[in-house]
């Protein structure tokens, strides 16, 4: 009889011990929620680099464009399913940085100085410019010439061969409206890519800053205003792209990284943000866009150009301004 007691004893103690596990010995893995508006093959090398890190957690890192991101974080706030935003625009996060995170125990040193938010509420993640890349090849074959200013991409010869981002979906196409009306002011910005549209390739403006690179590799466009370091990419791999500036100089942005309100009190989230900055980041800059961001940044990109030009861009944290523009924007 006592050895049936025994017996029974020890199968309960293994039930008991099977019900605090998930899967009897497996405990259920802690997900960390990623957004970020990055490109998807600079996702997916984060995503692996964070997999790897932390096989402990399950990361979950979604892809987004920056509108929808934006959007998202502007309607959710701090109860948003997001615990880490890796790649969005500063000026979205200048917008909703009271749902931000103040990154107390984030090594700030570490960033370029004038890149550095005083409030803290936000790491530097990318520094990016825009130009003007040219299919030579392309206009060689249709006897056009070379595009030496945005006056000239409005002759009749080039419609049909330019692509630009939307400023309303694409952070790229911004820059570039922005820069035009620093440049030349709000009304005669305006009149100019209204008379610019006219000539766009495919649909019109792309929806994604990648869009105009694309044009160009499928032969769609022969002109594009779009991302720096995307098109010394191309080059790299082997692309006859050119990369150029107008006298306006190269339209830029910022991109940063945050943690939603709340949850920098997860010591779980906190540690995979950091690695975020120490390594992440830093391979991001070393593998896909040389355009300084950290003190002590390498690169292998051997296409980007040596210098770059930037432009006239007041106002490029101006949340207020940006909304005035783009709800003037009518393309």
């Amino acid at each position: 009889m006592k050895l049936k007691k025994r017996i029974l004893s020890g199968i309960m103690a293994a039930v008991m011990c099977c019900g605090a596990l998930t899967g009897c010995g497996k405990k259920e893995e802690k997900s960390i929620t990623i957004y970020s508006s990055a490109e998807d093959y600079r996702n997916e090398n984060a995503r692996k680099m964070l997999t790897e890190k932390f096989p402990e957690y399950k990361i979950n890192l979604v892809d987004i464009d920056t509108g929808a991101l934006a959007a998202k974080v502007a309607a959710e706030g701090r109860d948003s399913d997001i615990d880490i935003i890796m790649e969005l625009e500063t000026t979205y996060l200048e917008k909703c940085k009271d749902n931000l995170a103040t990154l107390d125990d984030v090594d700030f040193s570490v960033f370029e100085d004038n890149l550095v938010p005083e409030d803290k509420k936000y790491t530097p993640w990318l520094l990016m410019s825009g130009c003007v890349i040219l299919n030579k090849k392309m206009l060689d074959e249709k006897k056009i010439a070379v595009p030496t200013s945005y006056d000239d991409l409005l002759k009749p010869e080039y419609k049909g061969l330019i692509s630009m981002p939307n400023p309303k979906s694409s952070g790229t196409g911004y820059i570039f409206l922005l820069n035009m009306v620093n440049e030349r002011g709000e009304d005669k910005a305006f009149e100019y890519f209204d008379k610019l549209a006219e000539n766009m390739s495919g649909q019109g403006f792309t929806t994604s800053g990648s869009g105009p690179v694309k044009a160009l590799l499928q032969g769609e466009a022969a002109i594009g205003l779009g991302m720096t370091f995307q098109a010394a990419e191309e080059i790299e791999k082997g692309s006859d792209l050119e990369i150029t500036w107008f006298n306006e100089g190269a339209p830029y942005t910022t991109y940063s990284s945050a943690v939603i309100a709340g949850k920098e009190k997860d010591e779980d989230v906190m540690k995979v943000f950091k690695y975020i900055v120490s390594d992440v980041s830093p391979k991001d800059k070393e593998l896909y866009n040389p355009e300084k961001v950290f003190k002590n940044q390498k690169s292998e990109m051997k296409s980007f150009p040596e210098s770059v030009p930037y432009g006239k861009m007041d106002g490029i944290r101006d949340v207020a301004k940006k909304d005035a523009l783009l709800d003037k924007w009518t393309h």
